[in-house]
């Protein structure tokens, strides 16, 4: 069995008590982070310092887990320490790993190095896994006194793709369970496909009215449609129609659980792991044209110029005409010609107004582009696609954030006993001063000035300059870092606005098919429309979860980015291209290839010959000491690809100073002396994968 070290500091016991003594013994919760080294760090939520937990006093906590640790001793410079008391809430209990298997019994050596342990599984567990082969282990239980958890194999992948292997192993770090319950598929199964038809009367009825969705063109799950209709005086009804979730997820059912659990779906490059079973996202909910479908839905009378009269609030039935591809829709925009043309441009010149005004009253105009890879019918990519926000994008994206917004504003007027209702609203807040500082003075050296001194003015300086850097070569790193200045937009109780979309109440409603928070949104707004509001008091943890879930969809989603870029440029290794420096730190610079955009590391040791190099904050570059010499974000470089592992996720770079970037090559079409592992660097076990 694999050994785990432990990290012991001696500490007398008579300063162990005196320290105990200080604290009182004080317990409190927070999530244990573990180590490389495999010492815990609990952070706790106010507490400016995370508590030190050493391995043996860590019980049987995993890493991610929420634990309450009891303070035991504190150092002179105010580290706590402290011992986990109990674990509150398991985050993990999948691990992928390697099966070792004797005749009496059998052991996953899990892949996360920050699984301290291995997991035993019991024979009769094994369910077809044998000695050596990769598997996903769940654990069961973690009896008290016993060294390792207890668990059975669930999965056996050494028949799988090392891809497949790498994206579940992915998700599973990341905490997100790869299969639904059986009772939560069984709740699904007995959904029935027909609508109820006493349930349509009870709805109002928009079947006669033109709807379709625009979605993109591999999208399966239609959550929102937009539908319009001519009124009297220059008027006209514009709905934007909601897949009704809550109405087929009833609280407390296993399902709603499970989806609360996920809180999300995950989109990696060759897959989605859906929040809901796709019996429910991709069939019942999806809003498919020529299908009937229950909806919860606000509706507007709005005018050529945008102006709202009034809206409605409810739940409705509808039916779509078309599906649209972005593709589509935007070439009804550009040529005027195509499938309801009338509506699509009117559609597009009512959110084109609400985009103006949105950013006249101060939200961020930053700009969107999303790099995909195209995949092979195994998922190996062959190449990429950039993907940019154009007039059909926006016109969905408007109409969404004016419902999110007017859903926001709806439940923020209503109360409970004179108390605001606890609501999952979603906010940014203002930029971290001493973040903006930094980025102020480097902006001013490419002559854009900030004004610093509210955050209106801070939004119409970063405006002013998307608008002027537009074309211009310092245009990609200033877009990056100001998006690197803003906080995070989270969900939760308390309504501080919307900073960046210049917004004072926002929520999600418009996505209930991929995120949680939006069913607990339509759940509160139908309580408000039948005046029963239930108070929830647990619904701050509820938004603090869906935060927590949000950021480790986004951490998986980059850690499967990037496997895919490692994926893509194991052919390149040996190979010269042009770059651009995307991100400085004291160990190196990261470089990212204009041909591919895909980043990688080129570490201050393989500089050393340059000179000896310093990272300078103020400027985001690293400086020689000597020479002055410097590597800023947004520099343009030439860097040689020297090495690639599928196991780290790691790209190796080496500067090439001042020789020509020659143009790629796949390795099948090329023969190059030296192709061997050794020689180009590529990762031994990234090369059997």
């Amino acid at each position: 069995m694999s050994k785990k070290k432990s990290h012991k500091q001696h500490i007398p016991k008579k300063q162990k008590a005196a320290a105990k003594n200080r604290s009182g013994g004080k317990t409190v919760v927070g999530k244990l982070d573990v180590s490389r080294s495999g010492l815990g760090f609990v952070g706790v939520e106010g507490q400016e310092q995370d508590v030190l937990v050493r391995p043996e006093d860590m019980l049987n906590a995993f890493n991610g887990d929420e634990v309450k640790v009891r303070i035991t001793y504190i150092s002179g410079k105010g580290r706590p320490e402290g011992v986990i008391t109990e674990v509150v809430k398991r985050v993990q209990t999948e691990f992928t790993g390697r099966l070792e298997v004797s005749d009496k019994f059998a052991f996953l050596l899990p892949d996360n190095e920050k699984m301290r342990t291995d997991i035993f599984i019991p024979l009769h567990a094994l369910n077809g896994g044998r000695n050596g082969e990769r598997a996903i282990a769940r654990v069961m239980e973690w009896p008290s006194g016993s060294k390792n958890p207890v668990g059975e194999i669930v999965e056996v992948l050494s028949n799988e793709r090392e891809n497949e292997i790498a994206m579940k192993s992915i998700l599973t770090e990341a905490g997100f369970p790869l299969r639904f319950s059986d009772d939560a598929l069984e709740e699904a199964a007995r959904i029935p496909d027909l609508l109820d038809s006493a349930e349509i009367k009870k709805r109002k009825d928009c079947r006669d009215v033109l709807t379709f969705t625009i979605d993109p063109v591999d999208a399966k799950d239609f959550d929102d449609a937009i539908s319009i209709r001519p009124l009297k005086g220059g008027y006209y009804e514009v709905g934007v129609h909601i897949a009704d979730v809550s109405y087929y997820v009833p609280p407390d059912t296993q399902l709603d659980k499970e989806a609360y659990e996920r809180a999300t779906s995950v989109y990696l490059p060759d897959r989605v792991l859906p929040m809901l079973p796709e019996h429910i996202s991709n069939v019942l909910c999806s809003l498919r044209p020529n299908e009937d479908k229950f909806t919860f839905s606000a509706i507007f009378q709005i005018n050529k110029e945008a102006k709202i009269k009034q809206y409605w609030i409810g739940r409705t039935v509808i039916h779509s005409d078309r599906r649209f591809t972005y593709e589509e829709a935007q070439q009804v925009i550009e040529t005027g010609q195509g499938d309801h043309a009338e509506a699509v441009l009117l559609l597009h010149n009512i959110s084109q107004k609400l985009r103006a005004e949105r950013f006249k009253k101060g939200a961020i105009n930053f700009s969107s582009q999303e790099v995909r890879f195209k995949l092979d019918e195994k998922g190996i990519p062959i190449g990429l696609e950039i993907k940019e926000s154009k007039e059909a994008n926006q016109l969905i994206e408007e109409l969404m954030l004016l419902a999110n917004r007017t859903v926001a504003g709806f439940v923020e007027k209503r109360s409970v006993n004179n108390n605001p209702i606890p609501f999952p609203y979603r906010v940014h807040d203002v930029p971290n001063e001493d973040k903006l500082a930094v980025f102020a003075a480097f902006a001013s050296r490419f002559g854009y000035k900030f004004n610093l001194n509210d955050p209106a003015k801070i939004a119409r300086s970063f405006n002013e300059m998307l608008a002027a850097v537009q074309g211009k070569p310092e245009q990609h790193v200033l877009e990056q870092l100001g998006i690197r200045t803003m906080a995070k937009a989270i969900y939760t109780t308390d309504n501080i606005g919307h900073y960046g979309l210049g917004f004072d109440s926002y929520c999600h409603f418009t996505s209930p098919i991929r995120r949680y928070p939006d069913v607990m949104v339509h759940r509160i707004v139908q309580q408000c429309i039948d005046e029963k509001v239930k108070v929830d008091k647990k619904m701050e943890a509820r938004c603090r979860h869906c935060s927590d879930q949000e950021r480790k969809a986004m951490e998986a989603e980059r850690a499967a980015n990037k496997y895919k870029q490692v994926e893509y440029m194991q052919r390149f290794v040996g190979d010269t291209f042009d770059a651009v420096i995307s991100g400085v730190s004291t160990f190196g610079f990261w470089a990212e290839t204009v041909e591919h955009k895909c980043e990688g590391l080129v570490s201050v040791a393989d500089l050393a010959e340059l000179d000896e190099f310093t990272f300078l904050e103020s400027d985001y570059a690293l400086v020689g000491l000597h020479t002055g010499r410097r590597f800023r974000i947004g520099d343009k470089v030439q860097i040689q690809v020297t090495a690639t592992s599928l196991e780290k996720r790691q790209i190796d770079f080496a500067y090439v100073p001042n020789q020509p970037a020659k143009a790629a090559q796949p390795k099948a079409a090329r023969k190059r002396k030296g192709a061997d592992t050794q020689k180009t660097g590529i990762d031994k076990k990234a090369k059997k994968k």
